[in-house]
């Protein structure tokens, strides 16, 4: 394949016109009771949602005047269907929250989107954050990012939103909260006075107004007006510039009839019909484009002067938005309104048929020459010109692929018919690799049996399409015909695409790991390493790899100093992180989870949870809805907890994948375990065993699985409700296979089980000796959920352990002494736990003892409070506040006697109040 050329950065122009509302133009109504209404407001969400033409933009825009004017810190930011490359979305809104006056972090870590969100959410001064054009986010991890960004806004945070449509974000909780204030297309019509004001600026605007005033529009035909076009603002628009043409005489107002789309084509036609020939021209060639400056506009008309034909437009208020300007304010670029561009559109394609072709290659010459490939190949797509398309992605193609950019390749690729495609073969192969980050394995291996590129009479290609083979078996969980497929692609290299042979020996360390050769994995890691050259994603791959070992290894910091590398790896080159770069966000995720940073890996899960549920990666679906899973459980939300492991079980049986399936019931298990259900933990576990999948992960090192997997969760059950010896006996022969194949996080993890074990079989003194030295071990490396969540009972261990340190006669007391290491950690660790549970009265009250009886919506907080729910979540489930929530609370602790939840829950326990 021929060198591809560089991609140059994307211009900061192009940025600012995402970040800047459009420009005040003189004929603006103000919209002064909504930006009253929305200044004053304490809430959360400002939706404004209407069809085009209402004046959402325009009404949003007066909002944040008079926000800046009340000395409120704003920000804006207008999305397109870019938008839904989740890296995109969060770099642009990365940028939007500087400007608010959020300062980047002291460190020399990058501003990335992660810390900016939670920069934002401990920004303690008044905010409002606009987002436009809303209706264009279709992704889902972009719409969860937002929904998660807006429930954990700062008291004096805001966000407004304008769409044409309704956002998937959670509105019922916000509207039932009062935290959501929405204006609807009829707050936005305008009123008969507001017509009037309107018409006038227009008139007063006009033209020839200087030389010949304006006549008024009378009383009664503008009643008429207003009362036809219902206020819609796009209408009035175009209904006013009609009449400037026809005049008031004419009868213009009294034959017109109707507000909807039909109106709006019928007045739009009308003005350009009588618009001069070249203006007309001009309109039609450049309703391509997404955004009009000179030049670009001048490639698509030569014959006119481009330039001035778009300041005549804007100085007649015909037609065009600014969006952006120069420092003197100066505007230097436009979009046309949204209805106008529908309409140009349709009428070029009716009036020249033949001329959308070679204006789409125009545009797409124009933005190749100026060193802007992405647009010249949409423009190429969008005119059918395909080959010209092909001709561009042989050039930049393989560049794309390196930096990662799956989705956009995929969807270009998908637009190009197949036949044309397959006269490229290397094209043809790259479609394939972005399939596989996008869609998954099962379809990118369907098209590479189709594309008839394992039999290519080219060896390059059919070199390159093996190497395709063990990576998606190895997706597909089938990781010893992985194992065999991939010695034979190593056997056939090098291919003559360097990323294909990067990508292959990064699938086989990783295929090698999980059979246990860790030996021979860290030697492909480093041949991968040396091989990646400027391949961003492999060099995400390889890092993501190396931080997985680490992780297995015990060595968490540097585990995470690896994963923070592979996710950043892309920032240096665009804003897009690929669908590949779930890998490493997904991992990423666990090791901030590890340390506890449970905000923080809520924020990565939005973002990487649903990449790793469209491409298919059965670990990494597995990990992430655990995750997500857990955070909801600790923070109450059992119904959200459970809801992420029936997604996830869902996904599993959908695509085949028993250890998924398998891997939701694991969990399933422990958060019952943890509600205190022993008999429903117990039938999920039978429920997960299938002895052949557990034997294959027995012989395996799945990462999913290298904390939780069967045996373990057998073992954690006889621990809690079952024979404690019994869990001894199998948890020491667990660790001695864990020390000796050096799984050393797994070998904490079972040392945290085997104190529990010997707390529960009463053997205190050596159950303290064992969690003191999972502490030591611990602390070295930072991990926190790894002990954590195995709830209750191991909090009471630690702070058994804690009193013990802090006997100045104990003879471990010298320990905690000299590791100031330790000490801080265990610190932080009893901050997370907070005080030690009060010991229960071994003379639990009798069935009779409580001062007054339990009502029965008393007993159903009591049942919530027992699986885990938050005073938050409780008040949704039961449709009260959080404060009637505590008023429960309170008068279940004074009829029990009861100082503390937990407390409260053990007594109703053994007054058999609740199971």
């Amino acid at each position: 394949m021929p060198a591809p050329a560089p991609v140059p950065p994307s211009s900061l122009r192009i940025l600012e016109t995402k970040l800047n509302p459009p420009a005040f133009v003189a004929t603006q109504v103000p919209r002064t009771a909504i930006s009253e209404e929305i200044a004053a407001a304490t809430v959360k969400l400002v939706l404004v949602r209407a069809p085009a033409g209402f004046g959402k933009t325009t009404a949003m825009a007066q909002i944040r005047e008079r926000m800046d004017a009340q000395g409120i810190a704003t920000a804006w930011l207008t999305l397109d269907r870019a938008d839904n490359d989740v890296s995109r979305f969060l770099n642009c809104l990365a940028e939007a929250v500087q400007r608010i006056g959020v300062d980047e972090p002291a460190s020399h870590a990058p501003f990335d989107a992660v810390a900016a969100l939670a920069a934002l959410a401990a920004h303690d001064s008044p905010f409002t954050l606009f987002l436009d054009d809303f209706e264009v986010v279709q992704e889902p991890a972009v719409l969860g990012l937002v929904r998660e960004l807006v429930e954990h806004l700062p008291r004096r945070g805001q966000i407004v939103i304008g769409s044409r449509s309704l956002p998937d974000l959670g509105l019922g909780r916000l509207r039932a909260r009062g935290q959501l204030i929405e204006i609807d297309t009829d707050r936005l019509r305008f009123s008969l006075e507001e017509t009037s004001a309107f018409i006038g600026l227009r008139q007063a605007h006009a033209p020839h107004a200087a030389a010949q005033p304006p006549q008024a529009l009378p009383a009664d035909l503008l009643s008429q007006l207003h009362r036809k076009t219902e206020g819609w603002v796009a209408a009035i628009w175009l209904a006013s510039m009609a009449l400037e043409r026809h005049g008031i005489e004419t009868g213009f107002i009294e034959r017109f009839s109707g507000s909807d789309r039909a109106v709006a084509d019928y007045l739009a036609e009308d003005v350009l019909a009588h618009q001069p020939p070249e203006i007309h021209d001009f309109l039609l060639r450049t309703s391509i484009l997404r955004q009009l400056d000179a030049s670009v506009c001048q490639a698509l008309n030569p014959r006119g002067d481009s330039a001035v034909i778009l300041e005549q437009l804007a100085a007649a208020n015909l037609f065009l938005t600014p969006v952006s300007g120069d420092a003197g304010g100066e505007v230097r670029a436009w979009r046309y309104h949204s209805l106008f561009a529908d309409f140009l559109r349709a009428q070029l394609a009716r009036e020249r048929p033949g001329e959308l072709a070679r204006l789409h290659l125009a545009a797409s010459g124009w933005y190749e020459s100026h060193g802007r490939p992405v647009p010249a190949i949409d423009h190429a797509i969008e005119g059918g010109d395909h080959p010209h398309a092909l001709t561009l992605l042989d050039s930049y193609a393989e560049q794309f692929l390196e930096q990662g950019r799956m989705r956009m390749l995929a969807r270009w690729f998908s637009a190009i018919p197949e036949h044309q495609l397959r006269e490229h073969p290397f094209l043809q192969l790259i479609a394939l690799w972005a399939t596989c980050f996008t869609h998954g394995p099962w379809d990118a291996m369907r098209l590479l049996e189709q594309s008839g590129c394992l039999d290519s009479p080219i060896p390059e290609v059919r070199a390159n399409a093996h190497t395709l083979i063990p990576l998606l078996l190895a997706m597909e969980d089938q990781h010893d015909a992985a194992y065999e497929a991939g010695r034979e692609s190593l056997a056939r290299l090098p291919t003559g695409l360097a990323f294909a042979e990067g990508v292959l020996l990064n699938a086989m360390a990783h295929i090698l790991a999980v059979r246990g050769d860790q030996r021979e994995a860290q030697r492909l890691l480093e041949a991968a390493r040396r091989e990646q050259g400027n391949s961003t994603f492999n060099r995400m791959y390889t890092e993501s790899l190396a931080g997985l070992f680490d992780l297995t290894e015990g060595r968490l910091r540097q585990a995470t100093a690896r994963l923070r590398m592979a996710v950043d790896s892309t920032h240096a080159v665009s804003y897009n992180h690929s669908h590949g770069n779930a890998w490493a966000g997904v991992l990423y995720a666990g090791a901030v989870y590890e340390t506890n940073q449970l905000v923080q890996a809520e924020h990565l899960l939005n973002v990487y949870l649903p990449l790793a549920r469209d491409v298919g990666l059965p670990d990494h679906m597995i990990l992430s809805h655990v995750m997500r899973s857990r955070i909801a459980f600790h923070a109450g939300d059992i119904d959200a907890a459970f809801q992420a492991l029936t997604e996830l079980e869902y996904l599993g049986h959908h695509r085949q994948l028993p250890r998924v399936v398998a891997g939701a019931k694991l969990e399933r298990a422990h958060m019952l375990l943890l509600q205190g259900n022993g008999p429903a933990s117990r039938d999920e576990l039978q429920r997960a065993d299938d002895p052949e999948l557990w034997e294959r992960e027995r012989r395996q090192r799945l990462p999913a699985h290298d904390l939780d997997y069967l045996a373990l969760a057998r073992a954690r059950w006889d621990i809690a409700f079952g024979d404690a010896r019994a869990a001894l006996t199998v948890l020491d022969a667990e660790l001695h296979a864990a020390v000796a194949a050096n799984r050393n996080r797994r070998a904490l993890k079972l040392r945290v089980l085997r104190a529990l074990a010997l707390q529960r079989a009463g053997d205190l003194a050596t159950a303290i000796e064992e969690i003191g030295a999972v502490l030591q071990a611990a602390s070295q490396e930072g991990f926190v959920r790894l002990i954590l969540d195995e709830g209750p009972a191991v909090g009471t261990l630690v702070h058994r352990y804690a009193a013990a340190m802090q006997q100045e006669a104990g003879a471990v007391a010298p320990v905690l002494r000299s590791d100031p290491i330790l000490a801080d950690y265990l610190q932080r660790l009893l901050q997370v736990l907070g005080p030690p549970p009060s010991p229960i009265d071994a003379e639990a009250p009798s069935g009779d003892a409580t001062k007054e009886p339990l009502t029965r919506k008393e007993i159903r907080v009591l049942q919530l409070l027992a699986e885990g729910y938050s005073n938050n979540a409780m008040g949704e489930k039961l449709f009260v506040s959080e404060s009637t929530v505590r008023t429960h609370l309170r008068n279940i602790h004074m009829k029990l006697g009861a100082k503390r939840r937990t407390e409260a829950v053990a007594i109703a326990r053994k007054l058999g109040v609740i199971r």
